[in-house]
């Protein structure tokens, strides 16, 4: 299994979507349903994170200097 960092969104989004079907069916017991809560919120904060990052990115376009600036709708 790859580490958190290694995951791609759509892994982690995956992963976090089984997680909370499996709290959500109340069919594990209280320790289990503790840790796969933790994990559930580190797949959260990467998702954020990688949201946030891809946000950033879009956000920003190549200007004809061949810098980044902020993308500004000019009416």
């Amino acid at each position: 299994m790859a580490s958190n960092k290694e995951k791609s969104f759509e892994e982690a989004l995956n992963e976090l979507e089984t997680i909370v079907k499996e709290l959500e069916s109340g069919s594990i017991d209280l320790d289990k349903a503790i840790e796969k809560y933790g994990n559930a919120m580190n797949l959260a904060k990467l998702c954020s994170d990688k949201l946030n990052n891809a946000t950033e990115k879009v956000n920003k376009i190549l200007a004809e200097n061949g810098n980044l600036e902020d993308f500004e709708i000019k009416e």
